[in-house]
């Protein structure tokens, strides 16, 4: 029986706390001030509530979501929505291929106004179901306050994969942790990281399984930096990079990240060898990215011919000469020989620089960034978003969802119909996690940043969001296994092969590529110290 009078007790408050639509209102001309402006932005049928803050002066607020299907919809009072998640996806589902409207109602001394309705259409494909990011504070010594998350695009739950802050002492034990990638959308179960500094090492996941391996040779100028997963064998693409940084004195864009040598190299997983992919001391390789059926590898290189005994100085002087094109190698999976390298996008001829190929789960795009110059686009204010049409050619920014300010970093879905990218077009310092529809045509639509439990989220959380790689299933491995992996364990050393039968060099030879530092004697790449 008190069971039964809670109950009923709570349904009575329920019925009375229910929001009902003014009677009498006037209509306003502009729309409601409302933050995040996602108006007009294209959303898919399985994404979280889309909670809002309405800005416009008032003593009371009431907000109506509904669609042509369900003209009732959500009534939610407050300046700040907070939408049941179940009653939000029942009207998402209403509106699939349809539009969800948003009307936001102000009473401000005694009247009520009634805003133009925010229009958000409702794609029929749905996004990934989850997505991870490094959180970061955008400082450029600090690195020991770092964490992976993973999010799931439909509610709000959030998971920490690593948080480096449970296994840091002092500054002796202090690690970055960086680089968190997937094969094949993480359906295989395989994921890789990189920790630096203490007990650094790049952490191998497949399945329950976990491993350290330390992928720096005598023969590699570094160990294993940028991962690309094949999409269905054991095999890691990796760039090498001697990577500083240069701090302007009278430029907004504060920084400027430098390679001053880099290489590619392939790691199987299965023997801990690695292999020379490409490393031409002229050309600086970076940013690998396979295409889905695993037949072609993708680059980012920069043509450079050093001219002193000390490279570090003119890149530091010159960083502005640095720019990169795209290039690809085919490679066969049975012979596991790589191709020549072609020209993919000569962005150089349009005196600009791309980085981040990544080619669309159908095969049909290359998405990445053109920016001026260099490859380190998350500081570049210069930095679009640009696709290239791999049937016909068609190169292209994607105006709808491009900003005055940066927009950098991207992933596809695996449906090939959304991409996640951070940008900084909020506040100029922070990026920001946005996602966007891409249509069948090759237009991408009006981005939304992603939703929030609480809106005000987004400007309050001084962390910014970095590397989103949109995945099928969840990472289920535990922050204990990933320590013991990391501190419990000595690591693998990888062994460099230094005469494979799966390279083929630009002269037509087998084997590791010559480098020639300055003096002319044979050796390794420059690397900064």
């Amino acid at each position: 029986m008190r069971q039964y009078i809670h109950l009923i007790a709570i349904l009575i408050l329920a019925v009375s706390c229910t929001a009902e639509l003014p009677k009498d209102s006037k209509l306003a001309q502009e729309p409601a001030n409302v933050f995040p402006d996602n108006n007009g932005a294209t959303l898919p049928p399985n994404i979280a509530p889309m909670n809002l803050r309405i800005d416009n002066e008032g003593d009371d607020y009431i907000t109506h979501i509904h669609t042509k299907a369900d003209a009732k919809g959500i009534v939610v009072k407050g300046k700040e929505t907070d939408i049941n998640t179940d009653q939000w996806h029942k009207l998402l589902q209403s509106a699939k291929g349809d539009t969800i409207y948003t009307t936001v109602y102000v009473r401000h001394n005694g009247s009520w106004t009634q805003y133009p309705e925010l229009k958000n259409p409702v794609a029929e494909e749905e996004v990934d179901p989850y997505i991870s990011y490094r959180l970061i504070q955008p400082s450029y010594v600090d690195y020991e306050d770092i964490y992976i998350c993973q999010r799931r695009m439909s509610d709000f739950e959030e998971k920490v994969i690593y948080d480096n802050r449970d296994f840091s002492v002092d500054a002796s034990t202090g690690q970055c942790v960086n680089c968190h990638a997937y094969q094949d959308y993480n359906r295989t179960g395989r994921m890789q990281m990189h920790l630096r500094q203490h007990q650094g090492g790049t952490i191998i996941i497949d399945g329950k399984e976990q491993r350290k391996m330390n992928l720096k040779t005598d023969s590699t100028l570094s160990a294993g930096v940028y991962p690309a997963w094949h999409p269905t064998l054991p095999l890691i693409a990796y760039s090498v990079n001697s990577t500083g940084q240069v701090f302007h004195t009278r430029d907004t864009q504060k920084v400027e990240v430098i390679d001053y040598g880099s290489d590619l190299i392939l790691f199987d997983m299965n023997t801990n060898k690695v292999y020379d992919i490409d490393c031409d001391p002229d050309e600086y390789e970076t940013f690998p990215a396979w295409t889905p059926d695993g037949q072609t590898l993708f680059f980012c290189a920069a043509h450079y011919e050093q001219q002193t005994d000390n490279i570090d100085n003119e890149l530091d002087d010159g960083f502005e000469s640095l720019r990169y094109n795209i290039y690809s190698r085919t490679y066969n999976t049975q012979t596991m020989k790589f191709g020549d390298k072609h020209t993919v996008l000569d962005a150089t001829a349009l005196n600009k620089s791309a980085s981040l190929p990544r080619v669309s789960p159908d095969g049909k795009y290359l998405l990445f960034t053109l920016g001026d110059y260099g490859q380190f686009h998350i500081w570049h204010k210069s930095s679009d978003l640009w696709v290239k049409d791999l049937q016909s050619g068609d190169c292209y920014p994607l105006t709808e969802a491009n900003s005055p300010d940066v927009d950098s970093f991207h992933s596809w879905s695996s449906n090939s119909r959304w991409f996640a990218f951070s940008s900084r077009r909020m506040d100029e310092n922070y990026t920001r996690l946005f996602i966007a529809y891409f249509d069948k045509d090759g237009k991408a639509h009006k981005p939304f940043v992603i939703p929030q439990e609480d809106p005000e989220w987004n400007i309050l959380l001084l962390k910014s969001y970095n590397v989103p790689e949109l995945s099928r299933d969840a990472v289920s491995i535990s922050m204990q296994d990933l320590h013991h992996c990391i501190y419990e364990t000595e690591g693998e050393n990888a062994v460099y092969k230094p005469n494979p039968t799966a390279i083929v060099n630009l002269d037509g030879t087998t084997g590791a590529s010559p480098k020639k530092p300055v003096d002319g004697t044979s050796g390794a790449s420059p690397k900064k110290p």
